[in-house]
């Protein structure tokens, strides 16, 4: 999203020494599209303002007396969550970066810089938080905070977990095969695996499957769905899962809408018990439709300031657009015995429970990918194989309202209410 040529960017400058709030503002002064609407000289007289001033972006020094940058940024995302908060420091080391990212910050500065770096900077975060503020609830008048949306019920039939990350590279696929195999292991279920990333995605190759039929396949079928057709193509594996995969070619992806996703995934959980949505990290409006059938959301999340970065935009997002928050499992996943980054200061920073904690063995998972044979079959005494089968277990537990231990006798529960998002996506790009 641009920004609005009426539209100009609020600024609240916070720095305890006058001549650096001044030559901050005398950098900005030919930013035609930025406004200073405030300073503030330490972390208290900045939260105050930023909860008066609701400003666009929170221009923040880390070294302040009385109350610090990162103390203050951590309440101001808490007390004016539309704010968004770009941090400032002469200290360039990457603890202080780490310390502000968990802190909430959506960018870092490190002083001195030019007018140019600071403009740059100030648009690039504002256009990243403009989905957010355009998605946030309104009443009539225009005011912040209006009536939420209804609820629904997600359709009759299986239950639907999708396997998301925000951000590419923290193993969303190796977790998604995992869980899906998992659920078939503890429920004795039928479970269906969708390859749902469109043009890049690999399940097929990641399961040894060759030859197959794909999602494309039936997208392609005019008229209404056919739903014996879409269960014939659906490729078996010798773990007890079925795999609908994604298109051979990227182009074809091209041929596939959001409406034909949503009809494919209501027909599977009809056929299924369990319908497992491997996702790309694009939100687009294909990852949306799922979203909005989905009755669990498995967030996976890596140890690293960039993962970290790209949950945290995520969470707010969920939330503008009312995804329940207790239908959304965070996953921390590659985790190595050194890591700096430890799971409880994660749940302060995106103020989300970590459901489960996936130890990395890359020798075990780069040898599982290479064979096309999953860790938990390959594996199955490894301990993070494990861990995925008491993930299923917990998902099991949450999607169920019977123990985990009667699930193989009970019949599914229907299923409780989640939020209705009509034209979600349409929403976020305004």
């Amino acid at each position: 999203m641009m920004q609005s040529g009426s539209e100009k960017i609020t600024l609240l400058i916070v720095d305890d020494i006058p001549e650096t709030r001044e030559n901050l503002r005398k950098l900005l002064y030919f930013e035609p599209n930025i406004e200073i609407v405030g300073m503030a000289g330490n972390g208290r007289e900045a939260i105050q303002q930023a909860k008066a001033l609701q400003p666009h972006i929170v221009l923040m020094d880390i070294n302040m007396p009385d109350m610090d940058g990162i103390t203050a940024s951590q309440e101001i995302t808490r007390a004016a969550p539309m704010c968004q908060v770009i941090m400032m420091s002469v200290q360039s080391e990457t603890d202080y970066l780490r310390r502000s990212m968990l802190a909430g910050a959506a960018d870092f500065l490190t002083k001195p810089f030019t007018s140019e770096e600071l403009s740059s900077s100030i648009r690039r975060v504002y256009e990243m938080g403009a989905s957010r503020r355009a998605a946030m609830p309104v009443t009539p008048a225009g005011v912040e905070g209006g009536p939420t949306v209804a609820a629904r019920r997600p359709p009759a039939g299986g239950k639907l977990l999708l396997v998301y990350s925000p951000k590419g590279g923290t193993g969303c696929s190796v977790v998604a095969i995992n869980l899906a195999i998992a659920l078939g292991q503890v429920t004795s279920k039928k479970v269906v695996l969708v390859d749902a990333s469109l043009q890049f995605g690999d399940l097929a190759v990641l399961l040894n499957l060759q030859g197959h039929r794909s999602i494309a396949d039936v997208s392609s079928q005019k008229g209404e769905l056919d739903t014996e057709y879409l269960t014939a193509i659906l490729a078996p594996h010798p773990s007890g899962i079925r795999v609908l995969a994604a298109p051979p070619v990227p182009e074809a992806a091209e041929t596939i809408g959001p409406d034909q996703v949503k009809n494919i995934l209501t027909a599977l959980r009809q056929q299924s018990d369990y319908v497992v949505v491997d996702t790309w990290s694009y939100l687009d409006d294909i990852v949306l439709a799922a979203m909005d059938l989905a009755d669990r959301i498995v967030v996976v999340l890596t140890p690293e300031i960039p993962a970290i970065k790209s949950a945290k935009q995520f969470f707010e997002i969920a939330e503008a657009l009312q995804f329940a928050d207790d239908r959304i499992d965070l996953i921390l996943n590659q985790i190595l015995p050194r890591d700096s980054i430890r799971a409880e200061q994660l749940e302060g920073s995106l103020k989300h429970k970590i459901a489960a904690q996936l130890e990395y063995d890359p020798r075990s998972i780069r040898q599982a990918i290479n064979q096309g044979l999953p860790l938990i079959m390959a594996e199955p005494n490894h301990p993070l194989a494990e861990k995925f089968r008491l993930l299923a277990q917990q998902e099991v537990a949450a999607l169920e309202p019977q123990p985990v231990q009667a699930v193989e006798e009970a019949a599914a529960a229907p299923s409780p209410e989640a939020r209705k998002r009509t034209g979600l996506f349409g929403r976020l790009k305004r």
